[in-house]
Protein backbone atom coordinates (compact mmCIF):
# COMPACT_ATOMS: atom_id res chain seq x y z
CA UNK A 1 0.00 0.00 0.00
CA UNK A 2 1.11 3.54 -0.71
CA UNK A 3 2.67 5.53 2.13
CA UNK A 4 0.42 8.57 2.43
CA UNK A 5 1.62 11.72 4.17
CA UNK A 6 -1.47 13.21 5.81
CA UNK A 7 -1.82 16.74 7.13
CA UNK A 8 -5.07 17.70 8.87
CA UNK A 9 -5.82 21.41 9.33
CA UNK A 10 -8.63 23.28 11.07
CA UNK A 11 -9.42 25.48 8.08
CA UNK A 12 -8.27 26.32 4.58
CA UNK A 13 -9.72 27.82 1.43
CA UNK A 14 -9.67 24.69 -0.69
CA UNK A 15 -7.68 21.50 -0.17
CA UNK A 16 -7.60 20.98 -3.94
CA UNK A 17 -6.23 24.47 -4.57
CA UNK A 18 -3.59 24.02 -1.88
CA UNK A 19 -2.36 20.72 -3.31
CA UNK A 20 -2.41 22.00 -6.90
CA UNK A 21 -0.01 24.73 -5.80
CA UNK A 22 2.07 22.14 -3.97
CA UNK A 23 2.11 19.89 -7.05
CA UNK A 24 3.40 22.73 -9.22
CA UNK A 25 6.07 23.32 -6.59
CA UNK A 26 7.31 19.73 -6.83
CA UNK A 27 5.53 18.11 -3.86
CA UNK A 28 5.65 14.33 -3.76
CA UNK A 29 2.86 11.99 -4.73
CA UNK A 30 0.57 10.65 -2.00
CA UNK A 31 0.48 13.94 -0.11
CA UNK A 32 -2.94 14.27 1.56
CA UNK A 33 -4.50 17.44 2.95
CA UNK A 34 -7.67 17.20 5.06
CA UNK A 35 -9.56 20.09 6.62
CA UNK A 36 -12.31 20.50 9.18
CA UNK A 37 -13.61 23.46 7.20
CA UNK A 38 -13.14 24.92 3.72
CA UNK A 39 -14.03 28.55 3.13
CA UNK A 40 -13.78 28.21 -0.66
CA UNK A 41 -14.59 24.57 -1.32
CA UNK A 42 -15.38 23.80 -4.94
CA UNK A 43 -17.45 21.32 -6.89
CA UNK A 44 -17.81 20.71 -10.60
CA UNK A 45 -18.30 23.61 -13.04
CA UNK A 46 -17.20 26.17 -10.46
CA UNK A 47 -19.92 25.40 -7.94
CA UNK A 48 -19.27 26.02 -4.28
CA UNK A 49 -19.16 23.25 -1.70
CA UNK A 50 -20.16 24.47 1.73
CA UNK A 51 -20.34 22.53 4.97
CA UNK A 52 -20.30 23.52 8.63
CA UNK A 53 -16.98 22.94 10.46
CA UNK A 54 -16.38 19.32 11.42
CA UNK A 55 -19.50 17.99 9.70
CA UNK A 56 -17.88 16.56 6.58
CA UNK A 57 -14.80 14.66 5.55
CA UNK A 58 -12.99 17.16 3.31
CA UNK A 59 -9.68 16.11 1.77
CA UNK A 60 -7.55 16.02 -1.35
CA UNK A 61 -4.78 13.69 -2.54
CA UNK A 62 -1.86 14.58 -4.78
CA UNK A 63 -1.04 11.80 -7.25
CA UNK A 64 1.53 11.46 -10.03
CA UNK A 65 0.31 8.46 -12.04
CA UNK A 66 2.12 7.29 -15.15
CA UNK A 67 -0.89 7.51 -17.43
CA UNK A 68 -1.95 9.59 -20.43
CA UNK A 69 -3.79 12.90 -20.03
CA UNK A 70 -7.02 11.40 -21.37
CA UNK A 71 -6.88 8.73 -18.66
CA UNK A 72 -6.86 11.22 -15.77
CA UNK A 73 -10.55 10.46 -15.10
CA UNK A 74 -9.42 7.08 -13.75
CA UNK A 75 -8.07 8.83 -10.63
CA UNK A 76 -11.57 10.18 -9.88
CA UNK A 77 -12.99 6.68 -10.30
CA UNK A 78 -10.31 5.18 -8.06
CA UNK A 79 -11.13 7.55 -5.20
CA UNK A 80 -14.87 7.09 -5.63
CA UNK A 81 -14.53 3.29 -5.49
CA UNK A 82 -12.29 3.56 -2.43
CA UNK A 83 -15.02 5.58 -0.72
CA UNK A 84 -17.75 3.10 -1.69
CA UNK A 85 -15.74 0.27 -0.17
CA UNK A 86 -14.87 2.28 2.95
CA UNK A 87 -18.49 3.26 3.65
CA UNK A 88 -19.50 -0.37 3.26
CA UNK A 89 -16.72 -1.60 5.54
CA UNK A 90 -17.12 0.98 8.34
CA UNK A 91 -20.81 1.87 8.19
CA UNK A 92 -22.53 -0.99 6.39
CA UNK A 93 -23.65 1.51 3.74
CA UNK A 94 -22.70 0.91 0.11
CA UNK A 95 -23.26 4.11 -1.89
CA UNK A 96 -23.88 4.09 -5.61
CA UNK A 97 -21.82 6.05 -8.12
CA UNK A 98 -23.88 8.71 -9.85
CA UNK A 99 -22.20 9.74 -13.06
CA UNK A 100 -19.95 11.61 -13.37
CA UNK A 101 -18.57 12.19 -9.87
CA UNK A 102 -21.07 11.80 -7.02
CA UNK A 103 -21.73 9.14 -4.41
CA UNK A 104 -25.39 8.69 -3.57
CA UNK A 105 -27.39 6.83 -0.96
CA UNK A 106 -30.71 6.17 -2.62
CA UNK A 107 -31.32 9.34 -4.60
CA UNK A 108 -29.57 11.66 -2.14
CA UNK A 109 -26.04 12.98 -2.48
CA UNK A 110 -23.53 11.64 0.02
CA UNK A 111 -20.27 12.86 -1.52
CA UNK A 112 -18.74 14.63 -4.48
CA UNK A 113 -15.36 14.13 -6.12
CA UNK A 114 -13.36 16.75 -8.02
CA UNK A 115 -10.11 16.03 -9.89
CA UNK A 116 -7.84 18.68 -11.38
CA UNK A 117 -4.74 18.02 -13.46
CA UNK A 118 -1.33 19.60 -13.88
CA UNK A 119 -0.27 19.13 -17.51
CA UNK A 120 3.02 20.11 -19.16
CA UNK A 121 2.83 19.93 -22.92
CA UNK A 122 1.14 16.59 -23.53
CA UNK A 123 2.42 15.06 -20.31
CA UNK A 124 0.29 14.51 -17.22
CA UNK A 125 2.47 15.67 -14.34
CA UNK A 126 -0.02 15.37 -11.49
CA UNK A 127 -3.66 14.85 -10.62
CA UNK A 128 -5.12 16.32 -7.46
CA UNK A 129 -8.36 14.61 -6.51
CA UNK A 130 -10.56 15.87 -3.70
CA UNK A 131 -13.66 14.62 -1.93
CA UNK A 132 -16.30 16.20 0.23
CA UNK A 133 -18.28 13.50 2.05
CA UNK A 134 -21.16 14.34 4.38
CA UNK A 135 -20.20 12.43 7.49
CA UNK A 136 -21.88 13.84 10.60
CA UNK A 137 -25.60 13.71 11.17
CA UNK A 138 -27.31 16.77 9.72
CA UNK A 139 -24.43 17.76 7.40
CA UNK A 140 -25.82 19.28 4.20
CA UNK A 141 -23.67 21.34 1.83
CA UNK A 142 -25.47 24.48 0.70
CA UNK A 143 -25.39 23.44 -2.96
CA UNK A 144 -27.42 20.30 -2.22
CA UNK A 145 -29.68 21.46 0.60
CA UNK A 146 -32.76 19.25 0.62
CA UNK A 147 -31.20 16.56 -1.56
CA UNK A 148 -28.12 15.58 0.47
CA UNK A 149 -27.68 12.98 3.19
CA UNK A 150 -24.97 12.26 5.76
CA UNK A 151 -23.39 8.88 6.36
CA UNK A 152 -24.42 8.93 10.03
CA UNK A 153 -28.03 9.58 9.02
CA UNK A 154 -27.98 6.48 6.84
CA UNK A 155 -26.12 4.07 9.12
CA UNK A 156 -27.48 5.32 12.46
CA UNK A 157 -24.12 5.31 14.23
CA UNK A 158 -21.27 7.74 14.89
CA UNK A 159 -18.58 7.98 12.20
CA UNK A 160 -14.93 8.73 13.00
CA UNK A 161 -13.78 10.89 10.08
CA UNK A 162 -10.11 10.04 10.53
CA UNK A 163 -10.85 6.33 10.49
CA UNK A 164 -13.02 6.82 7.42
CA UNK A 165 -10.24 8.73 5.66
CA UNK A 166 -7.74 5.96 6.38
CA UNK A 167 -10.12 3.34 5.02
CA UNK A 168 -10.82 5.38 1.86
CA UNK A 169 -7.10 5.83 1.24
CA UNK A 170 -6.54 2.08 1.59
CA UNK A 171 -9.04 1.38 -1.18
CA UNK A 172 -7.76 4.28 -3.27
CA UNK A 173 -4.20 2.96 -3.06
CA UNK A 174 -5.36 -0.46 -4.27
CA UNK A 175 -6.97 1.00 -7.37
CA UNK A 176 -4.13 3.44 -8.06
CA UNK A 177 -1.71 0.51 -8.12
CA UNK A 178 -3.81 -0.98 -10.93
CA UNK A 179 -4.39 1.92 -13.29
CA UNK A 180 -0.96 1.98 -14.91
CA UNK A 181 -1.62 -1.31 -16.69
CA UNK A 182 -4.35 -2.15 -19.20
CA UNK A 183 -5.76 -5.06 -17.20
CA UNK A 184 -6.02 -2.92 -14.09
CA UNK A 185 -7.77 -0.12 -15.95
CA UNK A 186 -10.29 -2.59 -17.35
CA UNK A 187 -10.89 -3.96 -13.83
CA UNK A 188 -11.40 -0.44 -12.48
CA UNK A 189 -14.00 0.42 -15.12
CA UNK A 190 -15.76 -2.91 -14.61
CA UNK A 191 -16.10 -2.09 -10.91
CA UNK A 192 -17.35 1.42 -11.75
CA UNK A 193 -20.06 -0.09 -13.94
CA UNK A 194 -21.03 -2.55 -11.22
CA UNK A 195 -21.31 0.17 -8.56
CA UNK A 196 -23.09 2.64 -10.84
CA UNK A 197 -26.39 4.11 -9.70
CA UNK A 198 -26.85 5.69 -13.15
CA UNK A 199 -26.63 2.75 -15.55
CA UNK A 200 -30.05 1.34 -16.24
CA UNK A 201 -31.78 4.63 -15.38
CA UNK A 202 -33.74 6.94 -17.61
CA UNK A 203 -31.85 10.21 -17.25
CA UNK A 204 -31.71 13.75 -18.42
CA UNK A 205 -28.26 15.21 -19.06
CA UNK A 206 -27.64 18.94 -19.21
CA UNK A 207 -24.58 19.76 -21.29
CA UNK A 208 -22.36 22.77 -20.73
CA UNK A 209 -24.04 24.74 -23.51
CA UNK A 210 -27.48 24.24 -21.97
CA UNK A 211 -28.55 21.41 -24.30
CA UNK A 212 -30.60 18.78 -22.47
CA UNK A 213 -30.54 15.14 -23.55
CA UNK A 214 -32.84 12.40 -22.33
CA UNK A 215 -32.48 8.64 -22.62
CA UNK A 216 -31.53 5.36 -21.02
CA UNK A 217 -28.04 5.30 -19.50
CA UNK A 218 -26.63 2.12 -21.02
CA UNK A 219 -22.91 1.99 -20.33
CA UNK A 220 -19.64 3.71 -19.49
CA UNK A 221 -16.84 3.54 -22.02
CA UNK A 222 -13.21 3.00 -21.11
CA UNK A 223 -12.65 6.77 -21.01
CA UNK A 224 -15.42 7.23 -18.46
CA UNK A 225 -17.95 8.77 -20.85
CA UNK A 226 -21.64 7.98 -20.38
CA UNK A 227 -23.28 6.11 -23.27
CA UNK A 228 -26.98 6.68 -23.78
CA UNK A 229 -29.32 4.37 -25.65
CA UNK A 230 -28.93 4.97 -29.37
CA UNK A 231 -25.19 5.57 -29.17
CA UNK A 232 -25.04 9.13 -27.79
CA UNK A 233 -21.75 9.63 -25.94
CA UNK A 234 -21.64 12.21 -23.15
CA UNK A 235 -18.25 13.33 -21.89
CA UNK A 236 -19.34 16.10 -19.50
CA UNK A 237 -22.79 16.90 -18.17
CA UNK A 238 -25.11 17.08 -15.19
CA UNK A 239 -27.32 14.04 -14.79
CA UNK A 240 -30.76 13.79 -13.22
CA UNK A 241 -32.17 10.32 -12.57
CA UNK A 242 -35.81 10.32 -13.57
CA UNK A 243 -38.11 8.96 -10.88
CA UNK A 244 -39.48 5.49 -11.20
CA UNK A 245 -36.21 4.13 -12.55
CA UNK A 246 -33.47 2.20 -10.81
CA UNK A 247 -29.82 1.65 -11.56
CA UNK A 248 -27.76 -1.50 -11.82
CA UNK A 249 -27.22 -3.66 -8.76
Amino acid sequence: MADFRIEWVDETGSTNADLLAAARGGAEANTVLAADYQSAGRGRRGRTWGASPGSSLLFSVLTRPQIDVEQAHLVTTALALGAVEACDSLAGVRPGLKWPNDLVAGDRKLAGVLAESVVAGERLEAVVVGMGLNARSGAAPSETAGSAVALEDVCGSVIDRRELLAEILTGFAHWMERIEEAGGRAELMASARHESATLGCQVTVELGDGTVLEGLAEDLDDRGALLLEGGTRVVVGDVVHLRGQSGSP
